[in-house]
């Protein structure tokens, strides 16, 4: 576009070419938001593999380029996501998957600092909280130009459960779920409203509940367990998570300042140091802008601080093992 820096283009890098990569690409390439999307992976016949089925689809879409490409992309990308990542091997501990996985995302977070990227970039690959920690920590780049998808999917579902159980358009539902992307998550309940209302009110005027505490409950516990079941039933989660990230990518390109709960370096705020996790955050063109320090319940602020323990314990684990 005329006058237009590099950097304030709209080309996306995706490293990671596998099913959830390549569902991201393809629905971002229905979107119409970016002019360029690139793919990146180590499996060079399956990247050729997909760019080339997605290509095949050009003529049923918005204007788009979609390539093959290498770490030289990176350098005047808008947006790099990650979601690379290696697979448990058969006998091989989460402990050592993990310290695989915080290689493989260090390597490309060097790499990409390497190219003097002004990009934000986006880390999806699991366990995000860690792995988005390890991004920060080897790039060196400020908290909020690195972030996680963290939650923002967990609070999709939880706004859809919401919805279904309320018989509410899902649109009209704000809620978040908060903390790891994991089994320490939990519902912000107190900044869940429907139709301007809090939760509690709405649900004590609608009257669809035998026992308001008990739904909450199972809402919660049905979030919580949906990637589970999704594995459990496909083998992996990559529509829904494709679709959260295309609203990712457009909260930036755009310059939207988006309220979304993602996985982002925390110094201080809500008492919590030194830390990746998810809370809502104001995303714009240069990422996290402002991190939105919300009035919690104190049981929400436990269970928020609850979250970090587990995400620190893991990261001391590493360290110390």
């Amino acid at each position: 576009m005329m006058g237009q820096t590099e950097w304030e283009g709209r080309k996306v890098v995706i490293i990671g070419a596998g099913a959830v990569g390549s569902t991201f690409a393809y629905a971002l390439a229905l979107s119409g938001i970016v002019d360029d999307i690139v793919l990146l992976d180590h499996n060079r016949e399956l990247v050729k593999g997909q760019v080339l089925d997605l290509v095949h689809g050009l003529p049923f879409l918005p204007a788009v380029h979609i390539r093959e490409g290498s770490e030289v992309d990176c350098r005047d990308a808008r947006v790099i996501f990650i979601t690379a990542g290696a697979r448990q091997q058969p006998g091989e501990s989460r402990l050592n998957l993990l310290r695989r996985n915080i290689s493989i995302i260090e390597g490309i977070a060097q790499a990409i600092a390497s190219q003097g990227s002004r990009a934000v970039i986006v880390v999806v690959s699991n366990p995000v909280d860690i792995l988005t920690y390890a991004a920060v920590k080897k790039t060196g780049l400020p908290g909020g130009r690195v972030m996680g998808s963290g939650t923002f999917l967990d609070s999709a579902r939880f706004r859809y459960l919401i919805s279904r159980h309320c018989g509410v358009d899902v649109h009209n539902v704000h809620a978040y779920i908060l903390g790891e992307h994991g089994d320490s998550e939990f519902a912000a309940w107190s900044m869940t409203h429907i139709a301007g209302m809090p939760m509690q009110e709405y649900c004590l005027l609608c009257r669809g509940c035998t026992d308001m505490n008990i739904e909450h409950s199972k809402i919660v516990e049905e979030v919580r367990d949906s990637a589970y079941h999704i594995i459990g039933y496909k083998g992996s989660t990559t529509f829904a998570i494709g679709l959260a990230m295309v609203q990712i990518v457009a909260a930036i390109v755009r310059d939207q300042h988006s309220v979304m709960a993602v996985s982002t370096y925390l110094s201080g705020e809500y008492g919590i140091q030194d830390v990746c996790l998810s809370v809502p955050c104001i995303v714009s063109g240069h990422g996290v802008e402002k991190i939105i320090e919300g009035s919690l319940t104190g049981e929400e602020l436990s269970a928020l601080s609850h979250s970090a323990t587990v995400l620190k314990k893991t990261i001391t684990g590493l360290h110390g093992a």
